[in-house]
């Protein structure tokens, strides 16, 4: 699989790939070769003549890029369609088996182990809750458990593996306090490079993202991003985070920073100015349930197995819903996004009555000169940010390109 391992230097979004061109010069193969795969990724499956069309690439080119991929195992025959006109056309999809990739989701309550196959399904996960996050408990969590994962692999299932991807939030030792963690304890994070002390205990690539931003993507390719060529995302984790897709590509801005949206200042329901965080972030439900005198561990078991926490929860989610209106006519008021889309650590249902609050609740703003977003329900769920961090890998060794997709922080060779 060498041929799809050295792309071009520069190439286009892979989300406007109909646009994008391809070039039939030998120097540039490995790049049609991503470009291929890239666009029978988004649409499913393709036939040569299909490729052909929204490349610009010759039919001779195509034919050659896919009995390659296709000897690769990368690329797998559907049953011949049968048109009106001449011979059937054969179409094309993702081997999923090919390629297999390790995610790695580190919160502030909780880590998750993913393994993705190349069609973006979980194969295997684990997952680990702590009172705070530790470096030396992510270590022994994220070693183990791809020893564990790993062991239960076939040969071949081995040596498909692509690499780990991390999603991680930036500045750990942030915000300490609001997930109770004794003063100091977190500090030990900094100048703590995990991407390098990871690689240096597994025989794989490593790569590092912050953790919403991968879950923006995650929601781009996975999830919405195919209906919604922009718009603003928010992850309600933890803390809340975001991300912003701008003609379908991730903009990440200068400090690889941009849509991080936790700051963006609201009034609460005592009209005082907050942060997004202080209102929208699952620490504050966690802080309110043990105001009530209810055992907020169940927040952090299972993403997918809350319990109806009641009136409590009930209150979050309107004070949630409130803050995220405000911060959704801000977003739109600097840039015309097509969709708002808001997704979490929580259950379908919770997503659900969230937005449905939401909606409501930026009814009821002042909307005059503001072109509102559709507000819409994400996609991936509860394993966003994991399947963000597994999607690194494989667009950096696969896929065009991943310096617009995500915002590689390193790409470190496999050993």
């Amino acid at each position: 699989m060498s041929s799809v391992e050295d792309p071009a230097n520069t190439s286009p979004s892979p989300y406007n790939l109909e646009a994008s061109g391809g070039a039939n010069q030998v120097r540039v193969r490995a790049y049609n070769e991503r470009l291929v795969l890239s666009l029978v990724r988004r649409h499913g499956a393709l036939s040569k003549a299909d490729i052909a069309r929204r490349t610009g690439l010759s039919a001779q080119t195509v034919s050659v890029i896919m009995r390659v991929l296709e000897k690769e195992g990368l690329l797998l025959r559907d049953e011949p369609v049968r048109g009106r006109v001449g011979q059937p056309s054969t179409p094309m999809r993702l081997n999923a088996d090919a390629v297999l990739s390790f995610g790695v989701k580190i919160g502030r309550r909780s880590a998750d182990l993913v393994l993705m196959d190349f069609v973006g399904t979980i194969r295997k996960q684990l997952h680990r809750t702590y009172a705070y996050p530790l470096p030396h408990e992510i270590l022994d969590f994220v070693t183990h458990g791809i020893r564990e994962i790993e062991s239960s692999l076939s040969i071949a299932e081995r040596r498909n593996i692509a690499g780990i991807g991390i999603a991680a939030p930036f500045e750990l030792w942030s915000w300490a306090e609001e997930v109770g963690a004794p003063k100091g304890a977190m500090d030990v994070w900094r100048g703590f490079d995990l991407q390098i002390e990871i690689g240096a205990r597994v025989p794989h690539a490593v790569y590092l993202q912050n953790d919403a931003t991968s879950a923006c993507g995650a929601e781009l390719v996975f999830g919405v991003g195919a209906r919604y060529p922009d718009f603003v995302y928010m992850f309600i984790g933890s803390f809340i985070g975001g991300g912003i897709v701008l003609n379908s590509s991730i903009f990440v801005g200068r400090t690889g920073t941009a849509g991080a949206i936790g700051p963006l200042p609201v009034r609460d329901r005592h009209g005082d100015t907050r942060q997004l965080l202080k209102i929208a972030s699952i620490f504050v439900l966690e802080n309110l349930l043990r105001e009530q005198g209810i055992d907020p561990q169940p927040l952090w078991y299972s993403a997918d197995d809350w319990i109806d926490f009641g009136p409590p929860l009930e209150t979050w989610i309107q004070d949630t819903a409130e803050a995220l209106a405000q911060a959704i006519v801000a977003a739109a008021s600097i840039i015309d996004f097509s969709a708002a889309v808001i997704d979490g650590g929580f259950p379908d249902w919770v997503r659900r009555r969230v937005v449905e609050a939401t909606i409501k609740a930026a009814a009821e703003l002042d909307l005059q000169g503001v072109v509102m977003p559709e507000i819409v329900e994400g996609a991936v769920g509860t394993q966003a940010r994991a399947i963000g961090g597994a999607s690194l890998p494989i667009f950096a060794r696969y896929l065009i390109d991943q310096n617009i997709l995500f915002k590689e922080i390193d790409h470190a060779e496999a050993h």
